[in-house]
């Protein structure tokens, strides 16, 4: 199959996900403002291979990698300090961008090597105790999961998993009769999570915890740079995301967003001199800014990759970037489940470009693995990564495949068509 074919025309064929209804048609033929050949000219990896990974880590464009060659470039030939001088203004320019992305301000934004490193941060400074409640999605992701498992089990705080209504989501209803009022209460939900397209009602979640007073933390690493945040709009206290995933930037980068009003009663476990001034023998001051939960080490040719990444992304559009990516899920869920023996995974709260399924009769990981020998390239999601999901619906792994905006009708052909073929094979 040829990674490249399948470009055609494009029509005025409507398809409309959230207005609740779907029209099924080709991936060219859908109304968007997306380019999508001009994204997968800018995209060495769509020539290789059908990606449909990019929950996992998307392909970068060309100008995104020139970005971090240049700087490692610069490094060796000036030396590492020297150079990230050189770029120090370039590099500033990159809290108002992703300020702007998120609708936040740039002093709430915090840069980091990834997500989890940045939620496990903040939940650490937020000193939990034995009068923390701690109130979690079951779309937690397993290291902010295992994070507060340890924590709970170590300071007694209560840990509530909160369960589900009928379309996937967080049972707004619970989680409202949980909630007792204050900060005691820390309620944190992953927008998207990595075993399933489902997209949490983030925003129903933060009218709840505005009105309790209850903290509120987001984990967008699956959301930010595929559908639309904005932070005043979800509510939400903090919020971590990572630069690998939608965003189509370099591995080892992410930020967090803290809400100034929150900020200022955190303080870092762990101070560090990027974040925090040395005054006397036993004294210290923190930044006013998020950038206390900085480090002093960190990949100035990454976050210079990131900077055009975000640029990129806000020049294309956030809003064309969701309906083009929903759009093209829909698609993807509606193809799969016309195929025997092939069961899609995904709740009916599923309105993203992650898509889960399973083949009768054949498991996950060697599902993947047949697909990556025809060129198609999805991941295998455990039920070890998401036991508070996959575990509790009993289903011990799913195939994920997740859209960008380079992905084709030839990529959408190549995922189906592939798995026909393994379930025809499966069920003779």
């Amino acid at each position: 199959m040829d990674p490249n074919s399948g470009v055609g025309e494009r029509s005025t064929v409507d398809l409309s996900v959230n207005a609740g209804h779907t029209d099924v048609g080709r991936l060219d033929a859908l109304a968007r403002p997306v380019d999508v050949a001009l994204e997968r000219a800018q995209t060495v990896g769509v020539r290789h291979a059908h990606h449909l990974n990019s929950a996992g880590s998307a392909l970068p464009t060309v100008a995104v990698v020139d970005e971090v060659i240049a700087h490692l470039r610069r490094e060796q030939s000036e030396g590492g300090y020297e150079a990230a001088a050189a770029v120090a203004g370039r590099v500033e320019e990159l809290y108002a961008t992703a300020a702007r992305l998120l609708g936040a301000r740039p002093e709430e934004i915090a840069l980091s090597d990834s997500a989890s490193t940045g939620l496990r941060l903040i939940v650490d400074a937020l000193r939990v105790d034995a009068t923390s409640r701690i109130l979690v999605s079951r779309s937690t992701y397993v290291s902010h999961a295992l994070h507060l498992l340890s924590l709970a089990h170590e300071t007694g705080a209560e840990l509530i998993v909160l369960p589900s209504a009928a379309d996937g989501g967080v049972d707004l209803d619970e989680l409202a009769r949980q909630l007792t009022g204050g900060p005691r209460d820390i309620v944190c939900v992953a927008q998207v999570p990595t075993s399933s397209g489902l997209v949490e009602p983030v925003r129903e979640i933060g009218v709840l915890t505005r009105e309790s007073g209850a903290l509120y933390l987001l984990d967008a690493t699956q959301s930010v740079g595929h559908l639309r945040v904005d932070v005043d709009e979800i509510g939400c206290d903090a919020l971590v995301t990572t630069g690998r995933k939608f965003l189509r930037a370099p591995r080892g980068t992410g930020l967090a967003y803290l809400r100034g009003s929150f900020l200022e009663r955190l303080a870092p476990v762990a101070p560090d001199v990027r974040g925090a001034i040395w005054t006397g023998a036993r004294e210290w001051s923190l930044s006013p800014t998020a950038r206390r939960f900085e480090t002093w080490e960190s990949s100035v040719a990454g976050r210079l990759g990131l900077a055009v990444a975000l640029n990129q992304l806000l020049d294309r559009g956030i809003d064309a970037t969701e309906a083009y990516l929903t759009s093209t899920g829909a698609l993807l869920r509606h193809g799969l489940a016309a195929i025997d023996r092939v069961t899609v995974q995904d709740p009916p709260a599923s309105r993203s470009g992650l898509v889960t399924f399973t083949i009768d009769g054949i498991s996950s990981e060697t599902v993947t693995r047949r697909l990556a020998v025809r060129g198609v390239r999805t991941v295998s999601v455990p039920a070890s990564h998401g036991q508070w999901d996959l575990g509790l619906r009993g289903v011990p792994a799913v195939v994920r495949a997740s859209v960008h905006v380079y992905n084709n009708d030839a990529d959408h052909d190549a995922l189906l068509g592939a798995v026909a073929e393994i379930a025809r094979e499966t069920g003779r």
